[in-house]
């Protein structure tokens, strides 16, 4: 049996769409990878930040308790 032009037209369409939803995928996973390293960052970030405003409170807390005493 001889493939018709139309067989393989439609061949090569279907291997260039699973060409593009494989690309579609990485970029997806690679997307994906980068948005949790950003949320990490961000995190870390949020993180240090409250850990300097509560260390500032307590340091001025122990500050005004030695000159009270």
């Amino acid at each position: 049996m001889r493939l018709q032009s139309a067989q393989i037209v439609l061949a090569l369409a279907a291997a260039v769409a699973f060409v593009i939803a494989f690309m579609a995928a990485g970029a997806v996973l690679v997307s994906g990878l980068f948005l949790v390293a950003g949320l990490a960052a961000l995190g870390l970030l949020a993180w240090s930040l409250i850990r300097r405003v509560l260390f500032r409170g307590r340091l001025a807390a122990a500050r005004r308790d030695r000159h009270a005493a």
